[in-house]
Order: structure tokens, then C-alpha cells, then sequence
């Protein structure tokens, strides 16, 4: 269906983009020094399945509706801005009303995890754009159905893509070690509560 060279190009461009660093590889990294492995891999795995949902729309015009009507872009942008501020401040341990959490966000179960994946990257919608932009120079109606090969190379992306974040969760869990003390995991939720702040107005502002 594919040719071997465009398929080899378009692997490696996604390689490339997949190890530039984001909402995605920021929220995996903190979930992994954290809580540790399985909650790093709960988020990787969370991250893949958004997008795999950001793949279905892009196959099937979702997504060049969204980047046709200005409004619907500006609604999920601001909604993912929103989104990533309130993962930071649930990070730096405040929420409405109170000045610590009853429950520390390295103390999360799986679940939940897995779920703010999903969310952090389905409301990212750069991604979405990425996949408009990116795909379409890789399919060759000649070749067969275009929907087909949306979904065939983008899941050879998000596989791929799950193999790098796989790859972060085992170097960054290592670290847990050095931040098993009180004051270095406050240290370290506050410093990653505030990327997180940062990536949510820096979207927003876009």
C-alpha cells in the first residue's frame, strides 16, 4: 500500500516530533517520577488512546472540520488551556477552598491516571491539527482508500509514539529514588505544577 521510501521518511519525521517535548511527555515524566513504572506506563497508555481518537477523526474529516471552523478550534484550544491549569494546580496541591489536597496527585489510582491522559492529549488540539497537516502528504489516493491509510500510518505513529513515552516512563521512574524524601517530592510536584501552569496559558494565549 505504501512506498518503502515515503514510509521510511514518515518514520522517522514521527519519530522526531514523538521526542519533542509537550503537555504529553511533561505529564508522563511527573506521573512516572511520582508515583513510579506502572503509573508512567498508565499514562503513556492513556496518551496513546487519545491519540488513536485524534487518528479515527483526522481518517474520517473530523479534524478538517475543526480546522475550518475558527470557533470550534478556539473551543477545544481554551478547553485544553484549562485543562492543563487545573492539572497544575491539582499538582501544586491547591484546590478551591483548600490549601493542601486530601489526596496527593502521586497517590493517584491507575484509572485516573490512564484518564487524564486520554484528556491531556484529546485536548490538545494542536494534535489534531498535526494530523491534518502531517498524514495527508504521506497518503496516496492512487494507492488505496485514503481513510485506510490514515488509520494504518496513524497508528504506526501512535505506536510508535507509545514506545518513546515507554521508553521516558523507564528513565524518569528511575529517578523516583532521589525524590522519596517529603521535602524534594513537594519540590518536585510545585516545579511540575508550574510547567503545566505555564503550558496551559501559553495555549491559551496562542
Amino acid at each position: 500500500m505504501f512506498d518503502p521510501d515515503a514510509l521510511l521518511l514518515f518514520i522517522a519525521a514521527g519519530l522526531l516530533l514523538n521526542i519533542t517535548p509537550g503537555p504529553d511527555m511533561l505529564y508522563v515524566i511527573t506521573r512516572s517520577v511520582g508515583q513510579g513504572r506502572a503509573a508512567g506506563l498508565a499514562s503513556a497508555l492513556g496518551i496513546a488512546a487519545g491519540c488513536f481518537a485524534h487518528i479515527l477523526a483526522a481518517a474520517f474529516g473530523l479534524t478538517a472540520l475543526l480546522a475550518a471552523v475558527p470557533s470550534a478550534f478556539d473551543a477545544v484550544r481554551l478547553s485544553g488551556a484549562a485543562y492543563l491549569v487545573w492539572l497544575g494546580f491539582r499538582q501544586l496541591g491547591l484546590r478551591r477552598g483548600t490549601a493542601v489536597m486530601s489526596h496527593a496527585p502521586s497517590a493517584a489510582p491507575l484509572g485516573r491516571i490512564f484518564r487524564q491522559g486520554v484528556a491531556t492529549n484529546l485536548l490538545n488540539p494542536k494534535v489534531a491539527l498535526f494530523f491534518l497537516a502531517f498524514l495527508p502528504q504521506f497518503v496516496d489516493p492512487a494507492r488505496g482508500d485514503t481513510a485506510l491509510q490514515f488509520l494504518a500510518l496513524g497508528t504506526l505513529f501512535d505506536v510508535n509514539g507509545l514506545l518513546v513515552l515507554t521508553a521516558i516512563v523507564l528513565a524518569a521512574s528511575r529517578l523516583r529514588g532521589l525524590f522519596d524524601g517529603g521535602g524534594a517530592q513537594r519540590t518536585l510536584e510545585r516545579v511540575m505544577g508550574a510547567a503545566f501552569i505555564a503550558l496551559g496559558v501559553r495555549l491559551a494565549w496562542k
